[in-house]
């Protein structure tokens, strides 16, 4: 096991505890599903990857689980493309390019936009706590595969 599964794992430990909850293989195997997957899967996708450990597992218990840990920020929601849900198991400071051809969405950094300034209506909202940029647009292999092109784009 990597030491960042073990790591979470203790966090959602950690999390039970000051909830009241118990640890239990469902919940280990949901955040195991997340966080090992780099395809910010949707509920149904976590069933089907946790079936394969644990064949009886019902979609409700994976979909309570699911909200259980995005609720102790455990994992992330990210909006996808057609209105499904998916999660975020990377919880390192990162951004999202969300493709509106094929749905993947794809983790990348930017230390320009970590360092911008907020707009100031944004401040007077309230005070933030983080960031995340979420581009939309069309990825390289669909755009390879459909013969888009996007020649102004800003580099």
């Amino acid at each position: 096991m990597s030491a960042d599964i073990e790591a979470r794992l203790k966090d959602l430990e950690h999390a039970c505890r000051l909830a009241g909850a118990r640890v239990t293989h469902q919940r280990r195997e949901v955040l195991r599903a997340v966080v090992e997957s780099s395809r910010h899967p949707d509920a149904q996708s976590v069933l089907r990857i946790v079936r394969e450990r644990m064949p009886t597992i019902s979609f409700d218990t994976v979909y309570r689980t699911l909200s259980f840990l995005e609720l102790h920020d455990l994992i992330d929601r990210v909006q996808g493309t057609g209105g499904r849900t998916r999660f975020d198991g990377n919880q390192l400071a990162h951004h999202h390019f969300i493709c509106t051809m094929c749905g993947r969405i794809s983790d990348f950094t930017s230390e320009a936009v970590d360092r911008m300034s907020l707009p100031e209506a944004a401040l007077k909202l309230g005070i933030a706590a983080s960031r995340q940029l979420q581009v939309y647009g069309v990825c390289r292999a669909c755009e390879r595969q459909e013969g888009h092109t996007y020649e102004n784009q800003e580099q």
